[in-house]
């Protein structure tokens, strides 16, 4: 690998994918970046021990 492959890299037009967040991407998207957006937010609503019960239930 030669030493200008990440230069070539970050010079081209950014494009993002957002995970969770959804006012992060409306703002990217108003600085005209490309994104897509993902809709996640932790299983159980981040509630560890539920979080555990739910994946029980899928063995």
């Amino acid at each position: 690998m030669s030493d200008d492959k990440p230069a070539e890299f970050l010079s081209g037009p950014l494009k993002v994918v957002n995970v969770g967040l959804e006012s992060f991407a409306q703002e990217l998207e108003t600085l005209a970046v490309s994104v897509v957006h993902v809709d996640w937010s932790p299983p159980a609503g981040g509630d560890v021990e539920l979080a555990n019960l739910l994946s029980k239930l899928g063995s």
